[in-house]
């Protein structure tokens, strides 16, 4: 019987990551995983700063990672995020999509600038950088991995941009999982449930409304609590990694049982 060890400190040894949205929350937290299990991350924000941080944070537990400001949603976005990957690192070998953003209306609430605004990041924005980066990641046999949500699984009242745009990435990551198969790209994508991160708070709510939503996350999710960061990103690694080497096209609903529940 053929046994195989699973060797965690270099599973990512000798491997280029791009992470997107990696300034915060599950983003940051699938970077600095990456890193620490032996691989080299091109950290991507709009907040240098924080990115620097992460940089910061990675480079002294001995990882290597480079910092690379962005404005996803530019025209030169992913091309000059796909430029960095290969002159700090000469290629790509995985593609996390976890940058994104929430807003708040229904369909009759919302407005074509705040439609726009959340597809150019959460749809437009990975769409382009998938295709930017097809041919690395092609030459390479890597692996992409989508950041979706539980929303893009069910519908909820009140979110209708953030709904769809999850739905269509989810759609986006079976398009290109079939597309992709002939040259041995795999494309996965995750649908966590309310997570402790900042995305709510960016969205607009206040300290106060987000503590009261991370204290209903212990009704509405059955495992009686939200989820954290890191969780996220070892379902990502895991989808990274030659462990799921023979998934592809899934998106993988991680969000203690949200998505089977009924509307309350």
């Amino acid at each position: 019987m053929i046994t195989h060890r699973y060797n965690a400190a270099m599973e990512f040894a000798n491997t280029v990551t791009v992470v997107t949205g990696a300034s915060s929350g599950i983003g940051r937290a699938t970077a600095v995983a990456c890193a620490a299990r032996g691989g080299s991350v091109l950290a991507t924000g709009r907040d240098a700063a924080a990115l620097a941080a992460v940089v910061a944070q990675i480079e002294s537990a001995g990882g290597r990672a480079r910092a690379c400001p962005v404005d996803l949603t530019s025209e030169d976005g992913p091309r000059a995020v796909v430029a960095a990957a290969v002159e700090a690192f000469g290629g790509i070998d995985v593609l996390v999509n976890a940058a994104g953003i929430i807003a708040t209306g229904a369909v009759d609430q919302t407005s074509d600038e705040l439609w726009d605004r959340v597809m150019d990041l959460n749809v437009r924005a990975p769409f382009r950088l998938i295709r930017e980066a097809a041919p690395h990641l092609k030459a390479r046999r890597g692996a992409i991995v989508n950041v979706s949500s539980v929303n893009g699984l069910r519908a909820f009242a009140g979110l209708a941009a953030y709904n769809v745009s999850k739905a269509a990435i989810d759609h986006l990551t079976r398009c290109a999982a079939l597309d992709f198969a002939p040259e041995g790209v795999r494309v996965n994508g995750v649908n966590p449930g309310m997570t402790i991160t900042n995305l709510h708070r960016r969205g607009g709510m206040s300290e106060e409304q987000y503590a009261v939503f991370v204290e209903r996350a212990r009704t509405t999710h059955p495992l009686g609590r939200p989820g954290q960061a890191e969780e996220i990103a070892e379902l990502i690694l895991f989808l990274a990694s030659g462990r799921s080497g023979w998934v592809t096209g899934e998106t993988i609903a991680i969000d203690g049982g949200r998505h089977l529940t009924c509307n309350r």
